[in-house]
Parts: C-alpha cells; structure tokens; sequence
C-alpha cells in the first residue's frame, strides 16, 4: 500500500518503496544535475520500516520541458509543500552535493512553519552553506571546460560526455543547478534542531573535512561526520556502507565499528 499522496500525484516526488506499516520516510534530494533515480537501488537496501522517497528536480527526464528552478528560495518552498502530505510519520532527509543544501532548507522550513522535525539531516558531498561558496560563474565557461570541470569530481558516466545529444539534454540542468548553488548566500547561520549527520567522501576534490566539519554550527541536535573512502561520488562504491551506517543511525543504534573506525574517521 503506497502512502497518501497529493490528488493527481506530484510531479515533485517519486516513491521508491512505500508501505502501510513503515514507521518512517527517508526522503532523497540529488546532486546538481542528478534525478531522483539516482536512489532507487537504495531501495531493496533498507529495511521495511522505511519508506524512501526522492525529490524530482524539473528540467531533466521525465520533466525535460519544464524549466529549471534557479534559485534557493523557490526550489526549498516547492520541496516543502510537496511532503506536506507525507507528514503523518517522521521523516529524514538525505541530500548530496547541491541537495546537502536543498535538504537543510526543507529542514528550516518544515520547522519553523509546520513544527516538523526530521529525525536525522543527513548532509552528503557538501560544506556548510554558510561557510561554501562556489566562485565560478557556470556561464564562464564553454561546454567543453564545464564538463571537464564536472567529469573531475569523480564517479559520472562517460557516455554522457561522448554523446553530444545527451550532452545537449544533460548540460542545461547542470548549468541551471550550479546557477542556483552559486546564488545561495545564507544570510546567517541558522541552526535547525534536527541532529546531523554528514558524509564525505576522502578524496573528494569539491569539499573538505573543514569545511563538511562546520555544519556542526548549524544544529543543536547533535553532529556527527563519517568519511569514505572515495571521490565526490564515493557513495556510489560505498553504498552498501553507507546505508547500512545511515540506517543504523535512524533505529538509533550505535555506529562506530570498532574495525572500521580509523577508516572512516568519526567526529562524534
């Protein structure tokens, strides 16, 4: 049985797995550029008492004719309105990359209007907001130096980079996400009462433990940080790791293997 959904359905939201006796959704925001199938084989990796759910970004797949949304403000509101209806059970929230950001400001916003809030914020492939800045202007560069620049980050598919027709498909979100990433100043830093939980990737070349480490100022619920071995995409390899750390950490179980640890470098 899938969980109540909006009259009509919501273009915003896909439901990877919904069930009537689940006790929580964990809801997925992807990477600049990315969709929401990026996390439908995370699917059969959780447990039946989470739903999983994953936010669909318009301007790409089955939304290519809409256009894409470029700034902050809008994007969060759109988000928070779609899980309105989802509110029954407690909720997480998983971003990476430019969803890291989106995620926290579903959080502000699903708190501060509604008194929702998630269980876990869990930040992925991202600095804090108020302490990142991306200071290249997307529309600088040519495609070729704009590709190369995203091909750098690490786990992509090469096809798209060979084809120019998905190229011609892929490369106006792109451009359209990190448009609204270099836009997104934060005003202050503002805390949510959620804990979170941050991931990154050890060798990731778009953000360090600095500057992951600083979301720590933007919660009073509590912060940890776990780091993978890997790129910006480490949670690719990595996944079946990082579902079994993420869902552990939403059953409220400890999380720090005692063989894992001097890998994974906890700051608790």
């Amino acid at each position: 049985m899938s969980p109540p959904r909006p009259a009509g359905g919501d273009p915003w939201l896909r439901v990877f797995r919904g069930g009537a006796h689940a006790g929580l959704r964990l809801v997925c925001l992807p990477h600049a550029g990315g969709s929401a199938g990026f996390f439908q084989s995370w699917a059969a990796r959780l447990p039946d008492s989470v739903d999983l759910l994953a936010v669909r970004y318009p301007g790409r797949q089955d939304r290519l004719s809409e256009p894409c949304v470029e700034e902050m403000d809008p994007l969060a509101e759109r988000v928070t309105e779609s899980l309105t209806p989802y509110l029954d059970r407690p909720l997480a929230l998983f971003g990476h990359s430019m969803g890291a950001s989106v995620a926290y400001e579903v959080a502000i916003r699903l708190e501060d209007r509604l008194g929702v809030v998630p269980r876990v914020l869990f930040v992925s492939g991202h600095g804090a907001p108020h302490v990142t800045r991306l200071d290249q202007r997307p529309d600088d560069l040519d495609d070729e130096e704009f590709l190369a620049r995203i091909a750098a980050l690490g786990e992509v598919d090469p096809v798209v980079f060979r084809s120019p027709k998905l190229r011609e498909l892929v490369v106006p979100a792109l451009r359209a996400d990190l448009r609204l990433i270099h836009g997104y100043l934060p005003r202050a830093a503002r805390a949510v009462s959620a804990p979170i939980s941050a991931y990154l990737g050890t060798g990731d070349p778009a953000c360090d433990r600095e500057s992951v480490s600083a979301w720590a100022e933007l919660t009073t619920g509590g912060f940890r940080l776990r780091a993978f071995p890997g790129d910006h995409f480490y949670l690719v390899p990595a996944r079946a790791e990082l579902l079994a750390d993420l869902t552990a950490q939403l059953d409220g179980r400890p999380t720090t293997p005692r063989a894992a640890a001097t890998v994974t470098g906890h700051l608790t």
